[in-house]
């Protein structure tokens, strides 16, 4: 892992501290500045956290790892780990769960404290991975409580967070607040 920022470094309100403990932001990471995120997380080089995502880390650490993306509007409270190259979908909830390398929860989907989602997995949109639930790899579940549907063998999905690695580098290099 790279070098961190810490709060005081960032000069913004979109990290804050939560009973002495601040957030850790790598320096290749790209945390939109209408994001919030508090207390005990860590977001891992070349990470993204979108506009309008709640990290909440005041009951857990919640780990964003390499190259994960935390999209437009999504949460992740309590102890929620997104390992490397992982995709949390539009207005999705991760709640005290893993999503393994390569995986990706749907837009608006939900998975529940103890859920793992295995390794190049696919929660599809509107899905609810129950408690404890077990994904397992390279599998696409749906429906609520979410059901194995079949098996996947997709390698454009290998390419979501790549792509994501891209575009924020672009919004780190190219946005501009705009005052009217």
């Amino acid at each position: 892992m790279g070098t961190f920022k810490t709060v005081l470094e960032t000069g913004t309100d979109m990290l804050r501290s939560f009973d002495g403990t601040e957030p850790q932001v790598a320096d290749s990471a790209y945390v939109d500045e209408a994001a919030v995120v508090i207390g005990d997380v860590i977001i891992e080089d070349e990470a993204s956290v979108w506009p309008n995502v709640t990290l909440r880390g005041d009951h857990g650490t919640i780990v964003v790892g390499e190259g994960a993306n935390v999209q437009d509007n999504a949460v992740l409270h309590e102890t929620a780990e997104l390992e490397p190259y992982s995709t949390v979908g539009h207005s999705a909830i991760v709640h005290d769960a893993t999503v393994a390398e390569r995986a990706l929860v749907g837009m608006n989907a939900v998975v529940l404290d103890g859920a793992r989602v295995g390794e190049g997995a696919v929660i599809a949109a509107g899905s609810v991975v129950t408690e404890d639930a077990e994904v397992p790899p390279s599998t696409l579940v749906a429906g609520a409580p979410a059901e194995p549907k079949t098996e996947i063998d997709d390698s454009g999905l290998e390419a979501t967070a790549d792509r994501y690695v891209e575009l924020s580098r672009k919004h780190a290099e190219t946005s501009q607040r705009l005052d009217y």
